[in-house]
């Protein structure tokens, strides 16, 4: 926030939320205390004020230059304006998004501007006349006129089947300000928790709720807790693992970025509720957006007294520390983290004893992920039955979806508990890119399984999809149209876990190395091929099966525990193409690209010379104007005459 927002000093405004807000016991507000409350909340401005999405997404897709371009106008023009940086709203693939906000009028989003349509776009949102094709849809407001002919955001697809309890201030209000946070009535449930509720009350009320870890694990949170807060011990941790490294899954960086003082209150309960006065996030080193976010959004809380020594006078003291992490998959295992906060090398233990009892130093230590911690404000604020009126009697409250791959609408979601797949992909999502065929959802990150078309009748939740085989891991969802591999697929994600595996225990270290290998042979095809290496690719596929039991049985964390997966998942759904790789030497995709033999049509070839020019095995032959040729021998199939045809005359089989 600026050193002055409508004429109040920040000390002023601080002094007023703390009072007014944060420290209200239900008491109703005076008619000017609304009126102030609603200019913090820019329910109701006397400038323009201008929000540019500024997650990792938006930056991505060019949102810097958006914002020098929107300064840039506003310093030429000489206008008196608000610029506001917030995050992303979850509709990713709508990047860069741009809401901009006129006195009386409502809120009004933007979407997939650039820096040169910046001018004309705010000339004509000056002038109150707006191109509908460039907008995205309007905030709905009673105390605002509404721009004609303009949808509400509520309407569209993407946001109307979504309930956001997490994400509800995502992308609207500054991550980088501690009042925006307050006037929305942040913080008030650790207020509420410090000085009406002991420690064990707090830890009744999140397992009355029901909330199980979003981590993947889906172990009743406030059971865990319970088994810290009994365990005695001079000290206690508690321990945020934001070390989201599965390949697709980007939501709790979205949460961090987008509402960290939400994560923050949420650290700051668990940690009362177990009695621990240090806590850290342990974050990954390739997020420096949220790094900075949540650093910023420490300092402020401490300034505004919600950490640090005596809590609101509770006698509670907390400091929070970040952490950053080098990056390794396995550090999300919550005995590999603690080895790495300890200064070792990032490598599970073996249990029990379970870190709630023997931890970070040997002490009593809780490990939650980001959204797990996130759901604790509501909870406490809204009761435990609130939060078990949201999801299914075995999956309660929501869950964060991040949608990827051959999707038309991609980004984060924020779904109850019980929603079905199909729901997903074809309301929220909008379909399948170029309107083809669905081949299969990935769920669970990499060592999660691919779920087939046909199966994606069933609800997301901790116990309906394990009639599939599933789990919902962090909970990215890959989706796959009918030009994936699904070899390929499962070759990709056994090489990331095979690179990933720490090395500790043989299971997961050579049966990761085994399985990839015998991945890679039946996506290539050697030279020189004998006679009987059409049994050993098959005998081979047959080992796996037997290998992938070993591994789940003796491996020492979820990462061996669970490699197997995805390659198990697709041989049980997609053998045909498993068969079609091992017998006939083919990929029906086109993927793999060893399995590809690319062909010329003579009649379509008008031997312009370019293919030749560029293959980089001179495996095409032929002169300027006639028809060239492909010495199959030669070829590699790396494609690249395929893509540089202009006329269409290159094929492949």
């Amino acid at each position: 926030m600026e050193e002055k927002a409508d004429n109040q000093t920040l000390q002023e405004i601080q002094e007023f939320l703390s009072e007014k807000v944060l420290r209200n016991n239900g008491d109703k507000l005076k008619k000017e205390d609304l009126e102030k409350l609603a200019r913090i909340r820019r329910e109701r401005v006397t400038t323009p004020v201008f929000f540019v999405g500024m997650g990792s997404c938006g930056i991505a897709a060019g949102a810097r230059s958006v914002l020098e371009a929107i300064n840039h106008y506003l310093s030429e023009h000489n206008i008196l304006a608000e610029v506001i940086e917030v995050g992303c709203i979850g509709l990713c693939s709508e990047e860069p998004l741009l809401d901009i906000q006129l006195p009386g009028k409502t809120r009004v989003s933007f979407h997939k501007i650039t820096a040169g349509k910046v001018e004309s776009l705010l000339d004509s949102v000056f002038a109150r006349s707006i191109d509908p094709a460039t907008v995205l849809g309007q905030y709905k407001s009673f105390m605002q006129e509404a721009w004609a002919n303009i949808p509400y955001l509520e309407q569209l697809p993407y946001f109307s089947f979504q309930q956001k309890i997490i994400t509800k201030d995502s992308g609207i209000t500054s991550p980088l300000s501690i009042a925006d946070y307050i006037a929305r009535n942040g913080y008030k449930p650790l207020y509420k928790a410090v000085l009406n509720y002991t420690p064990e009350m707090v830890c009744n009320f999140i397992e009355q709720s029901e909330l199980k870890g979003r981590g993947g694990g889906g172990f009743l949170t406030g059971k865990k807790w319970k088994v810290s807060l009994t365990t005695a011990g001079d000290e206690k941790y508690l321990i945020c693992n934001a070390n989201e490294s599965d390949p697709g899954a980007f939501m709790d960086r979205a949460i961090m970025e987008g509402s960290p003082h939400r994560l923050i209150e949420g650290i700051a309960i668990a940690s009362y509720a177990i009695g621990a006065n240090n806590a850290f996030i342990y974050i990954r080193s390739d997020f420096p957006a949220a790094y900075h976010i949540l650093e910023e959004a420490i300092r402020q809380a401490m300034e505004f007294g919600i950490l640090g020594q005596n809590i609101f006078g509770s006698g509670f003291n907390l400091n929070i520390e970040i952490r950053q992490g080098a990056g390794a998959f396995v550090c999300g295992e919550e005995t590999a983290l603690i080895s790495s906060l300890e200064g070792r090398r990032g490598q599970p233990s073996s249990k029990p004893p379970y870190p709630a009892e023997t931890g970070l130093f040997g002490k009593p230590t809780i490990v939650n992920n980001v959204e797990t911690l996130a759901n604790v404000p509501g909870i406490i604020e809204n009761g435990p039955a609130w939060f078990r009126n949201i999801g299914t009697k075995a999956s309660r409250g929501t869950k964060l979806f991040s949608l990827n791959g051959k999707i038309k609408h991609s980004g984060f979601i924020e779904v109850p508990m019980g929603t079905k797949l199909t729901d997903i992909i074809y309301k929220i999502g909008g379909g399948i890119k170029e309107d083809r065929k669905l081949k299969a959802v990935q769920i669970g990150g990499p060592y999660g399984v691919c779920i087939p078309d046909s199966h994606i009748h069933y609800e997301v939740g901790f116990d309906s999809l394990k009639e599939v085989g599933a789990m919902i891991g962090l909970g990215g969802l890959t989706i796959l149209d009918e030009t994936v591999c699904m070899v390929d697929l499962a070759r990709y994600f056994m090489d990331f876990l095979q690179q990933e595996s720490c090395g500790k225990c043989i299971p997961c270290r050579e049966g990761t190395r085994r399985m990839l290998d015998i991945l890679e042979g039946i996506t290539k095809r050697p030279k020189e091929e004998s006679s009987h290496e059409t049994l050993e690719r098959f005998k081979g596929v047959v080992q796996m099966e037997t290998l992938a039991e070993v591994m789940k049985e003796t491996s020492l964390c979820g990462l061996g525990q669970n490699a197997p997966n995805p390659v198990l998942s697709s041989l049980r759904w997609f053998r045909d193409e498993f068969e079609e790789h091992i017998f006939d030497r083919r990929c029906a995709a086109g993927i793999c690209r060893d399995l590809r033999t690319f062909f010329i049509n003579v009649d379509a070839c008008n031997g312009c010379n370019i293919c030749q020019k560029k293959c980089p095995e001179n495996a095409i032959i032929g002169v300027i104007k006639m028809p060239h040729f492909i010495v199959e021998e030669k070829c590699n199939g790396c494609g690249i005459c395929f893509e540089s045809c202009k006329f269409n005359a290159i094929y492949f089989k």
